[in-house]
């Protein structure tokens, strides 16, 4: 009988059907009145399925004459809408040209039609059809394996008749119909024909030789039993395997019980990989001859721009009756338009605005300037100056500015009036000293008032300092009630931040000797407020006085040097505070003894040490010169997701960049879902081991939208310098993917431009012998359990800071880019940490399996080698270290060949977001303290209650085992401790009188012996150990 076979490979750039700028696709395919449908592939405007759809074909002489329809749908499961589907196009194939093989297919992409004059449909699908005559396909998705009865003899395997195969329906292929029906039923495993199949898997592996792609093949092995039910199919893989892998071997080593074998595993989804491009820039194009006057400005494209400057005008006619006018300049290029703001009452204005037009949008020959009056009604026409666009100069950096000229206007007919305006018109590129403050024609529906939230800008993060306050002591402290002595502590307020000291119980003479530390910013401008207060009781306190440093005023200590001495202050009340300004002195004061410096030695935490792009201490005087320069363009994304769905738009994105304390902000790009700013910025290095951050975002501000709008996060992207090659330029697509409550969502594709220039190489090298942290850190740690609060209150003063810069970096933008939730609890992050730690120990575990083998001889080869080996380190005892450094250099070099050619990005296997519950993401994302409803808390305290008892378990089994070492010699086991110390003296003997090589060589032939010589039991030192005592059982 023959197949059709349609292999439904992806779709592309497909329309946008729900409400958050995404879609759920899948493929419904009908065929001579059969219909089979693929999987939904959840928000994903790209799916890929690379599933195989099978239809029977009865008559094979009538295929020429047949239509294969192709309908691609928008799942809406659970709408209540009516219906659970939107059409997203489709596409008729005729079958009159189908090769009659598979190797004579290969894939093709048809772009989407519309069902109806009104529909709105984009994009394209990749289909992959082939017919299949007197046969089957040889590659389905999920291929079986022969039970293990019929590979176990040849007699049972020539009782299996090909006829009997060739009934085998292929509806079983379709993976999505698994859970609807199970196909397995109408062909038992016992009717395959494995000769046959054998036969046709090396056709199939001459086929693949030549294809030389790598495969995935998955294996399903299945009881042999024949009366039983027939054991339901696994899921389907999500993964894209991009091609599948046979083997010849699969009868043979398939248990009875049902498993998944997986011959090769992808890493990850092929969507979240980077994708390596060769865009045309000067970097990649200088060493074949390309454009010399590019190589200052080179990771990025070229833009071309044409410039218009707008300086000023004189002599303007009067157009109003009050004998003035109202002027601005509206300058034109096609459909492009700009204006400058209009000055009320001048006729010499001066605007002093810079205009710039994407050359490759300019759809005019003529530049038109022209000079109008605001009015009530239409506006007045004063004059104009038109340019010829091909007769414009080219300016290249880095030539001086082009200076303006006076320009006489110039009525509609072209006649000269009266009036003059100023101008520089030029043609330049984004290296242009005018291109962040110009006014671009990508903003050109932006009104005055929202341009400079569009415009590109660097920021610098405040400098910052811990601040060090020593509480010691107070003397003769007045409490307010006369009968009972106070109980004391002293609360330390600087700026946002509180710190208390502990409580100082019934005593007007306290002592606390606590040591607070808090962040402080430049410039000093706030006060450091100390009030000593009485603890009455539960929430109830009254201050007994108060004393305010200003912070200005607070010496700095330079690594670890003397701290300054302690002082005295006087506590006044604090009505007194509020006057100590007017100097008025009091006949009597409580005091208070304090030492407050400034901390200059550290390097103040804003980021997570995992990722920090910054370790150098504050003082400028202490830190280390440059060792390099970084130099990132910023190109162009693509596949953005639209955030303004509602609002009839698309994405308004910009980038930020955050490398040691200088943050960079690209333009941003309006209403488009490509955008390619081509923007490029350099940074010192200063330490390799560093890592920059670049985050996407959509502008919120563009549009007049409240100051409370929130700038929603597109992706980011973070990228260690340690990994990347000296000189060598990365251009690559990074993916954009963003964890949210719903799942993992990929938001597009950033494509940056990356070069790590060494300017000193022997600094750098030394840069890895040396200390991560500044030296303080280590000579004076800070507490463990303060870093964290001092890591958040550095990160809010940043953030303070810099949404305080015209245009602002906004709040959420900082605090996304800093990671301000990343210690936060996490189930996720918590299972991916324990699978980093399980694949550590992964390699131990090989080294002991590769080590067991030796010893059970599974290898004699290997094992008499490793006996020589072993007998020549005992008798040449100095060849041992050098054989050590000599295998890792070995090894070293053997791995050159697979080191990384990429740049690391996100992981998302290693993070486990690809398969986070929706639980766990929930409570991921839960406030904290949680906001979520009791039951809900409860179920997952039961959750981490069983995680944890889990872990105290383990925790107790190692604690357990290192009881029992500390036993050995400590006599809790009177009769284990004396036979140890027996047998201690016996072999402390037998060792003095014999050579040491002797004992080596006897040691090392007993733990390689032959496994006839080795018994299945515990040895005997196992079995003294687990016998000896642990304090397990004096719990309670």
């Amino acid at each position: 009988m023959s197949k059709l076979v349609v292999e439904v490979v992806e779709a592309i750039d497909l329309m946008p059907k729900d409400e958050h700028g995404s879609s759920s696709p899948f493929v419904e395919v009908e065929f001579d009145g059969q219909r089979q449908r693929t999987q939904t592939k959840h928000k994903d405007l790209n799916p890929s399925w690379n599933e195989k759809l099978v239809f029977s074909v009865k008559d094979p002489r009538d295929l020429d004459y047949r239509t294969l329809d192709v309908t691609v749908y928008n799942d809406r499961q659970g709408s209540d809408r009516g219906h659970h589907r939107n059409f997203l196009g489709r596409v008729k194939v005729s079958c009159a040209l189908v090769p009659s093989e598979e190797s004579g297919s290969s894939v093709q992409h048809y772009p989407l039609d519309k069902r109806g004059l009104f529909s709105n449909i984009k994009g394209e699908i990749a289909l992959k059809i082939y017919a299949v005559h007197d046969g089957v396909p040889q590659e389905p998705v999920v291929q079986r394996a022969v039970p293990e009865s019929v590979a176990a003899g040849n007699e049972e395997a020539r009782r299996l008749q090909e006829p009997q195969f060739e009934k085998a329906p292929f509806e079983e292929i379709d993976t999505n119909r698994f859970d609807e029906e199970p196909q397995l039923e109408k062909t038992p495993f016992e009717e395959i024909n494995t000769q046959r199949f054998d036969e046709e898997i090396k056709l199939e592996e001459k086929k693949e030789k030549k294809k030389k792609e790598q495969e995935v093949r998955t294996f399903h092995s299945i009881g042999t039993g024949a009366g039983g039910p027939p054991q339901s199919a696994p899921p389907p893989i999500k993964e894209n395997p991009p091609v599948v892998e046979t083997r010849t071997d699969f009868a043979k080593a398939t248990p009875p019980a049902a498993s998944i074998m997986h011959m090769q595993v992808p890493r990850q989804n092929p969507d979240y990989m980077l994708v390596e491009t060769r865009p045309p820039v000067a970097a990649h194009l200088r060493y074949r001859g390309g454009d010399k006057t590019s190589t200052t400005y080179d990771l990025v494209e070229q833009m071309h721009y044409l410039y218009v400057n707008v300086v000023k005008a004189k002599d303007l006619p009067v157009m109003d009756l009050s004998g003035s006018l109202d002027p601005y300049v509206e300058v034109k290029l096609g459909n492009y338009k700009g204006q400058t703001k209009h000055l009320e009452k001048n006729q010499n204005p001066v605007w002093h605005q810079i205009f710039a037009f994407s050359k490759e949008r300019v759809q005019s020959n003529l530049l038109e300037v022209v000079v109008k009056d605001k009015d009530f009604g239409k506006d007045d026409f004063v004059g104009k100056v038109v340019f010829d666009v091909m007769e414009i100069p080219l300016r290249v950096p880095p030539d001086s500015p082009l200076a303006p000229q006076w320009y006489r206007l110039a009525d509609k007919k072209g006649d000269k009036i009266k009036g003059e305006i100023m101008l520089a018109v030029w043609m330049g590129t984004q290296a242009d000293e005018s291109f962040p403050e110009a006014w671009h024609s990508d903003a050109h529906n932006i009104s005055h008032s929202n341009l400079a939230n569009t415009r590109s800008k660097v920021y610098f993060s405040p400098k910052l300092y811990y601040l060090r306050v020593h509480v010691m002591e107070a003397q003769d402290l007045v409490p307010h009630d006369k009968g009972r002595y106070p109980d004391a502590y002293v609360k330390v307020v600087v700026g946002n931040q509180i710190r208390p000291t502990k409580v100082q119980q019934r005593t007007i003479n306290p002592i606390w000797d606590d040591q607070l530390m808090f962040v402080a910013s430049e410039p000093f401008e706030d006060y450091i407020i100390i009030s000593v207060e009485d603890r009455i009781g539960p929430g109830k306190d009254e201050i007994l006085g108060r004393a305010m440093i200003p912070l200005r005023q607070v010496p700095q200590r330079f690594e670890t040097g003397k701290p300054p001495d302690p002082r005295w202050l006087n506590l006044l009340k604090p009505s007194k505070a509020e006057e100590e300004g007017e100097k008025k002195k009091e006949k009597f004061s409580s005091k208070i003894l304090l030492r407050v410096f400034l901390e200059a030695g550290y390097h103040v935490l804003d980021e997570s040490t995992h990722f920090s792009s910054d370790l150098q201490p504050s003082s400028k005087n202490l830190r280390k010169t440059n060792i390099g320069i970084l130099e990132l363009g910023i190109l162009s994304a693509r596949n953005l997701l639209p955030m303004k769905m509602k609002e009839g738009k698309m994405t308004d994105a910009y980038c930020v960049a955050k490398y040691g304390n200088k943050w960079v902000r690209t333009r941003t790009l309006l209403d488009t879902l490509t955008p390619r700013w081509n923007e490029q910025y350099t940074w010192e290095v200063h330490d390799p081991c560093t890592v920059i951050t670049i985050g996407v975002f959509d502008n919120a501000h563009t549009n007049g939208s409240k100051d409370d709008a929130r700038d929603q996060k597109i992706g980011k992207v973070r990228v260690r310098l340690s990994t990347l090659e000296i000189d060598r330029v990365y251009t690559h697509y990074y993916p954009l993917l963003v964890l949210t409550p719903s799942g993992l969502k990929k938001h597009g594709e950033l494509q940056l431009a990356l070069r790590f220039t060494c300017t000193a190489w022997v600094n750098m090298v030394a840069q890895y012998g040396r200390p991560l942290l500044p030296k303080m850190h280590y000579v004076n740690p800070i507490p463990v359990m303060n870093i964290d609060w001092l890591r958040h209150q550095a990160m809010q003063i940043v953030a303070a800071r810099l949404q305080r810069a015209e245009p602002p970096l906004r709040r959420e933008v900082v605090e996304y880019m800093l990671d301000v939730d990343y210690h936060m609890w996490s189930l996720r992050r918590s299972k991916a940490n324990f699978h980093r730690i399980m694949s550590l120990l992964s390699g131990v575990s090989a080294v002991c399996k590769w080590f067991n083998n030796i010893c059970y001889w599974r290898n004699p080869i290997t094992t008499c080698l490793v006996h020589f080996l072993y007998l020549i380190l005992v008798c040449y005892p100095e060849l041992i270290l050098p054989t050590i450094f000599l295998y890792l250099f070995v090894i070293g070099i053997w791995n050159y060949r697979f080191r990384p050619r990429h740049p690391p990005h996100m992981d998302v296997r290693l993070s486990q977001a690809d398969n986070a519950h929706p639980d766990e993401l929930d409570e991921e994302f839960d406030s904290f303290p949680t906001s979520r409803p009791s039951d809900i808390v409860r179920m997952r305290y039961d959750r981490l209650r069983s995680v944890a008892g889990r872990v105290q378990t383990v925790v107790g089994d190692l604690a357990s085992q290192g009881e029992r070492a500390q036993a050995i010699l400590s006599w809790r086991d009177p009769r284990a401790t004396a036979i140890v110390i027996i047998l201690s003296l016996i072999w402390a003997v037998f060792i003095y009188v014999t050579p040491f090589q002797v004992v080596a060589i006897l040691f090392g032939l007993y733990w390689l012996r032959h496994p006839r010589l080795r018994s299945k039991l515990p040895s005997v030192p196992v079995n003294f150990f687990k016998r000896l005592p642990s304090r397990s059982d004096m719990l309670i």
